[in-house]
């Protein structure tokens, strides 16, 4: 089976920046998808960004231009690159990656004060 490391989480003030990793390890054959999905208290979880095996992303609209999610294949690893942070991302960010069935990561915090 695979396991999923994240880290990078924590708090910051606003309008600075977390660089968020999640780090694959296994039986992994390659990853083919891989996505960063948050949940916020009383909130649904929802999906923040998404990168396919070619490279093509996509982003939630009120993150678009302030998150980037990038991809280290020697190391397995995803990253979400996250600036200009706002009080209203704060959440439980995990990481998802299909390699080919899904994982998920067990979340990290993260909290940005005002």
């Amino acid at each position: 089976q695979v396991q999923l490391v994240e880290s990078g989480g924590g708090s910051v003030q606003a309008g600075g920046s977390l660089r968020l990793s999640c780090a694959a390890s296994g039986s992994i054959f390659s990853i083919e998808l891989m996505a960063w999905y948050r949940r916020a208290p009383g909130k649904e979880r929802e999906l923040v960004a998404q990168m396919t095996s070619s490279s093509t992303t996509t982003y939630k609209e009120s993150v678009n231009g302030r998150f980037t999610i990038s991809r280290d294949n020697a190391k397995n690893t995803v990253y979400l690159q996250m600036n200009s942070l706002k009080p209203e991302d704060t959440a439980m960010y995990y990481c998802r990656v299909w390699a080919p069935q899904s994982y998920w990561g067990q979340g990290t915090q993260v909290t940005v004060s005002s």
